[in-house]
């Protein structure tokens, strides 16, 4: 498994930041990823020593929306990483490098604004060049 597709992204809460004084990370992780495949991306990814892994399974829950309507959070896992001696990783400038990974991390809202805008940009240049030959036939 590719050590950008283990990794989704940082896990930013006031508990995780407490733990990082202690040299603990935690980290979303794939649902599919081991413990080996977490430690080999750390190590890849950010160069450091892993001591530990230990993995959270969080179950999917119901929640109630209004009117009767239930909502279901997905089902994710999460890595608490403890490394070797002091070293520090610098957490907060982890991103993915694809730009469709990327849309995939954004809300619903974002996320279908992203979809227009890039399925509007080929539309508009098409027009474009299809206007500017029907131009060039009618001088003919």
């Amino acid at each position: 498994m590719n050590s950008h597709e283990t990794i989704i992204q940082p896990v930013v809460t006031e508990k995780t930041t407490l733990l990082k004084d202690k040299n603990i990370y935690a980290f979303w992780i794939n649902p599919k990823a081991t413990k080996i495949d977490v430690k080999r991306a750390i190590k890849a990814i950010f160069g450091a020593v892993v001591a530990d892994v230990k993995i959270v399974n969080t179950v999917e829950k119901m929640r109630a929306l209004k009117k009767g309507s239930f909502n279901k959070r997905k089902y994710s896992r999460k890595a608490y990483i403890s490394l070797v001696g002091k070293a520090k990783l610098d957490d907060t400038k982890y991103a993915k490098t694809d730009s469709e990974t990327k849309v995939k991390l954004l809300a619903p809202k974002a996320r279908k604004e992203v979809k227009a805008e890039a399925s509007e940009k080929p539309a508009t240049t098409r027009t474009a060049k299809a206007k500017k030959t029907s131009t060039a036939d009618k001088a003919k």
